[in-house]
């Protein structure tokens, strides 16, 4: 089975988190037994987004979300970092500025979508507001409640206009959050990880499972699916994302454009030149 559907929430399905194994493996039972098909699906994912930058006809948007901990920098660091830097984008959404909080809540958002031939990443993205927002009550639910209409509208829009659409749910449970935690505190290159809203952000942990799943449940389209990985595991995290992303983008038939020069006449003038400065052919 197509990991694209295996780990896809199925549009107008109802997602209960704690169903769902954040430790599973599949068949694999290690990092090393995994690595082989790790490192050919991050060859195979820089060869489809150098397609993707040739054709030029659409684009690709990867949103991650996840608790704090669920490993979100590291899915840009061991999977997207396969891709060519110059044709992707990576945007990390915090605390919105003074501007951005004068606009409506999806236009800072919008202002970071790829242009065609691109692929953009968000570390965060505009279901933020419908999580944070409301879990910490900064809008009544009269006002998060409607957002998620508002939300399937901006991807539809983004779709009609040529952008593909991945989503990525990073599921860790309580206890390997703690153990996350503990990593960046006995480990001094991690200490700048370390944030006091790390552990204000805990006690929330039930709210948090209840806003994610009304926002997976509501906002998994066919044009802008919501994908939940088991990522108690670093190492298969990276493997689906990885092979979830080459599904998708292979399932686009994308082609290279036709030349916009006659190749056998380029050809005679290479040879000639060639023969002209006594080079080797």
């Amino acid at each position: 089975m197509k990991y694209s559907k295996k780990f896809r929430v199925k549009p107008g399905s109802r997602v209960e988190l704690d169903k769902i194994d954040p430790g599973y493996t599949a068949k694999h039972d290690s990092h090393l037994h995994a690595q082989p098909e790790i490192e050919a699906y991050s060859q195979t994912l820089r060869g489809l987004q150098y397609l993707l930058y040739a054709e030029g006809k659409r684009s690709l948007l990867i949103c991650l979300q996840g608790r704090d901990a669920a490993g979100k920098d590291g899915t840009i660091n061991h999977v997207l970092g396969a891709m060519n830097p110059q044709g992707c984008k990576v945007t990390g959404f915090k605390v919105p500025s003074k501007e951005e909080a004068a606009h409506d809540f999806l236009w800072r958002y919008h202002q970071h979508a790829p242009a065609k031939g691109q692929v953009a990443i968000f570390n965060r993205s505009h279901y933020e507001e419908v999580l944070v927002q409301r879990v910490h009550d900064m809008v009544p639910k009269s006002v998060w409640s409607k957002r998620f209409d508002r939300i399937n509208d901006f991807e539809k829009m983004l779709h009609d206009n040529g952008t593909h659409i991945l989503k990525f749910y990073l599921h860790i449970d309580a206890e390997e959050q703690l153990r996350r935690f503990k990593q960046r505190i006995d480990d001094p290159a991690r200490h700048w990880k370390i944030s006091e809203a790390d552990y204000a952000e805990r006690p929330f942990w039930d709210d948090y499972t209840k806003a994610f799943e009304d926002a997976l449940s509501h906002c998994s389209t066919h044009h802008a699916p919501w994908f939940v990985i088991p990522s108690n595991h670093k190492w298969f995290r990276n493997l689906v994302i990885s092979r979830i992303v080459c599904e998708q983008l292979e399932a686009l038939d994308m082609q290279f454009p036709e030349p916009a020069v006659d190749i056998e006449d380029i050809k005679k003038k290479y040879h000639a030149i060639a023969a002209a400065e006594g080079l080797k052919t």
